[in-house]
């Protein structure tokens, strides 16, 4: 395959993974705001999916409605939903050889609702649930027709690869940011809710009630997020299916390269595996999760130059 070709076909996963992970956030931090109205905050959410500065998100961080426009249809935000998935048709439809017709009417359809002038109009005056809820539809509608439809080819790997890299880096962003709220104290008294909106923003709240029966506690998150092998937005989940996906791309003609970031892949996925929530607190929260952001980080980097060196 091409290095142009996996290259489009993994960013397009990437920004499609991404998209779906800012519209769970902001739905869920959304409904928190209205439970919370005088101490709510949007803060964490710019931190985790942008890059303003602190008093330009400082300035926003209590307006619900200004955030919404700015992180869904922002066009001077390089990552709201609007630009995530104009680059995610774009790349897309360089590539339209090697994805499924399906596929493709997938994304397009996303990117002409999303464009739509009626959606500013939407999130300022209306409930902004019910439009960000149709907008998640459409990428789970992305999501299910890639799984049905895509040949178990090389693509499918490049997909994947991008796929779950994506969501590993979100889940550890994201519990990095949110845990940094309590100063990463893990025993620090937290009203439940504040787990139980955390949970439910990366879709993990029913199985932490079927999991934990003794109700919310700190480290049982940590736990679930980081380590919990069923949990299909954990990171170890995360790592397992990358690993799994990027095996498939072993070929004779770049052993160097495959043996490489196969060796990167294994090295966070054994220390994250054979981690437990005690020794992520002995090490520190923070710095276990900043060294393992760190490691996927390398990784993107390494495929970047070893596989679409083009670029």
């Amino acid at each position: 395959m091409l290095s142009r070709v996996a290259n489009s076909l993994y960013w397009m996963s990437r920004y499609m993974e991404r998209t779906d992970g800012i519209l769970r956030m902001l739905k869920i931090n959304y409904a928190s705001s209205q439970d919370e109205i005088q101490e709510f905050s949007w803060k964490p959410v710019l931190k985790i999916f942008t890059s303003l500065k602190e008093d330009a998100a400082d300035a926003l961080a209590h307006d619900t409605r200004a955030v919404l426009q700015f992180m869904v249809i922002g066009k001077e935000n390089p990552n709201s939903v609007l630009n995530i998935v104009t680059l995610a048709r774009e790349n897309g439809r360089s590539v339209q050889d090697h994805i499924t017709k399906e596929m493709w009417q997938c994304i397009n359809d996303f990117y002409h609702i999303i464009r739509q002038d009626k959606l500013a109009e939407t999130l300022q005056s209306e409930d902004p649930i019910t439009t960000l809820d149709s907008l998640i539809k459409q990428g789970l509608l992305y999501f299910g027709t890639t799984d049905v439809t895509m040949a178990r080819g090389e693509g499918n790997s490049f997909i994947n690869v991008g796929k779950y890299l994506e969501r590993a880096i979100q889940s550890t962003d994201i519990l990095d940011v949110k845990f940094s709220d309590t100063f990463f104290q893990l025993d620090k008294i937290t009203d439940t809710t504040y787990w139980k909106y955390l949970l439910m923003s990366i879709s993990g709240y029913e199985l932490y009630l079927k999991t934990y029966r003794s109700g919310f506690e700190a480290k049982k998150v940590v736990e679930q997020i980081i380590l919990n092998e069923e949990f299909p937005r954990s990171v170890v989940y995360s790592i397992n299916q990358l690993h799994r996906y990027f095996a498939r791309l072993k070929h004779d003609r770049n052993p160097a390269d495959f043996n490489k970031i196969d060796f990167m892949i294994g090295k966070v996925k054994s220390k994250v595996k054979f981690s437990t929530s005690d020794s992520i607190v002995h090490e520190g929260l923070h710095h276990f999760l900043s060294e393992t952001k760190k490691s996927f980080f390398e990784i993107g980097t390494s495929l970047n130059n070893n596989y679409f060196a083009y670029s």
